[in-house]
């Protein structure tokens, strides 16, 4: 009952984040649209990106907190605690090591490459954007400190600095400087690194309110076996986390191959699509590792399928009007959200191309979300490794297949496609290997509930896209097009409660018991 509320409060703050995040998005399409430089941007970003899955949230977060958990659990806070500062003291040396070996390293690119080269254009912006790596894994640390502690609103709260910073930064800084070379978007590198920073010192006060310190300790390491306990545990999960960042970064720069402004076509569809992901799949993921991990050391496993089926047939009923309203309505909301001085109708073609292909992922992308939780929790972080290993490589060889093949236009929607394919092979085997190891996950209610969702979702597009057919003779596209969201979401709800009204009464019935707890504390 518990777990709708706390994925509230996630959803509630990732939704301020994600709704800045776009803010900035359009700001950046304004000024940069698709262009070369913008998809250098991109390119560059994704690689503080990448330290940012192995070493914060991703394969160090995963194995950071259910040890962290045990040792508060079983030791006291201090000793937790002093494992949390050796863990950031750890952290502190080895990515400021690779960190320096990236800035070294993109010098020689630079000069391997020439300067007439899309690929050197990344570089110089690569190289402000490194140290930023360092700042944001201490950041996702620190989250998964307050995570555990069930305090998640700061934690989710934290990417909003980010995004406010780098708003400021595009309109405060960039129309006074030259619109020509890397003056404006030097300009948001640097915004970028100094969100960095405040992002840390924004999270010290609710870690000290739960009783822990913003502290580093560069020793002792070897001899603690908790840290090596962590390091082992995500040695699979860095290989595998590795490998699919890798593999972002490899669509990216086939995207860029394919075309110069595939990459920034791809990045606004992503951004797009990253709103309603933030706001329920990634905040089902953020609060079920924690659930999962008590509910395995007390061994609550049938609990622990209740919750997974009930999480994915939640999701099923979330997600399936915004899979169907983004591939209604691609167009005019691209249009609306970034047409816009140096964002083109070209760029707009495109970006909505990308969302249509992306926009069926959400039900997979947030299903992966809820069921990798589970091996983490087991403690479990080579299974996901294996399986995520196999399906990158056709996920590569499909990214491949439509460089090469497909039409310029195209290409980039090839690489969306694909990237989906993989995420649904990837939960689907996932699943068949819970199964094989006796964890019994019924999956015939979440999929019957998903076919109803989503055909209440397909009629609820529908009337959307007509709506908005009907309205954008009459009225401006920025009036219409959200009158249009208004209709179809209004015509979900008794849809929905027609198809699956068991599903619909559970979900409000957990969110009526919240409220009258609440009232009564």
């Amino acid at each position: 009952m518990k777990l709708l509320g706390k994925v509230g409060i996630v959803s509630a703050m990732t939704g301020i984040s994600r709704v800045f995040g776009l803010v900035r998005e359009m700001l950046m399409a304004h000024f940069f649209g698709t262009s070369t430089l913008q998809s250098a941007f991109v390119i560059a970003f994704r690689i503080p990106n990448l330290f940012r899955r192995l070493f914060g949230e991703g394969a160090l977060g995963a194995a950071f907190i259910p040890v962290f958990a045990e040792i508060e659990r079983t030791e006291g806070k201090a000793a937790a605690q002093r494992f949390f500062a050796r863990i950031l003291g750890l952290l502190l040396c080895l990515l400021g090591f690779l960190v320096g070996l990236g800035i070294l390293a993109s010098y020689g690119i630079e000069e391997y490459c020439g300067e007439a080269s899309r690929w050197s254009e990344a570089m110089p912006l690569m190289r402000i954007m490194l140290p930023y790596a360092v700042l944001i894994c201490i950041v996702a640390i620190v989250s998964a400190v307050l995570n555990v502690r069930d305090r998640f609103a700061v934690a989710s709260l934290t990417p909003v600095v980010l995004n406010i910073v780098w708003i400021l930064a595009l309109v405060g800084v960039c129309p006074f400087l030259p619109d020509t070379g890397y003056w404006r978007i030097g300009a948001v590198c640097w915004g970028i690194l100094l969100a960095g920073i405040i992002q840390i010192f924004f999270q010290v006060p609710e870690l000290r309110k739960v009783g822990f310190r913003l502290q580093f300790i560069f020793s002792g390491w070897a001899s603690s076996p908790h840290i090596r306990k962590v390091l082992l545990q995500m040695g699979p999960a860095s290989l595998g986390i590795a490998l699919a960042q890798i593999n972002i970064c490899i669509d990216g720069w086939l995207a860029f191959y394919g075309a110069s402004w595939a990459p920034s076509a791809l990045e606004y569809a992503d951004r797009i699509i990253y709103l309603p992901l933030g706001l329920f799949g990634t905040a089902f993921a953020t609060v079920l590792l924690p659930t999962y991990s008590r509910q395995v050391a007390n061994q609550d496993y049938t609990d622990m399928v209740k919750t997974l089926e009930h999480a994915l047939k939640t999701l099923a009923v979330v997600m399936a009007p915004m899979v169907f309203g983004l591939m209604f309505l691609a167009m005019p909301i691209v249009e609306v959200i970034y047409r816009r001085g140096a964002f083109t109708e070209h760029s707009v073609i495109c970006t909505a191309r990308a969302v249509m292909a992306y926009a069926p992922g959400l039900i997979v992308f947030s299903a992966a979300k809820t069921v990798i939780p589970i091996f983490y929790a087991f403690k479990d972080l080579k299974t996901p490794v294996r399986v995520a290993s196999w399906c990158i490589l056709g996920n590569f060889s499909l990214n491949v297949c439509s460089v090469l093949f497909l039409p310029e236009a195209w290409r980039h929607v090839g690489i969306a496609v694909s990237t989906c394919l993989n995420s649904l092979l990837n939960t689907a085997i996932l699943l068949f290997i819970l199964w094989r190891r006796g964890i019994g996950v019924r999956l015939q209610e979440p999929f019957i509930t998903l076919l109803k969702a989503g055909a209440a979702a397909m009629m609820m597009g529908a009337a959307a896209y007509w709506c908005w057919s009907a309205l954008s003779e009459r009225l401006v596209s920025w009036i219409a097009l959200p009158l249009a969201i208004i209709v179809g979401g209004v015509l979900y709800f008794p849809l929905i409660y027609l198809f699956a009204p068991h599903t619909v009464k559970q979900i409000l019935s957990e969110f009526a018991l919240r409220k009258r707890r609440g009232k009564k504390s």
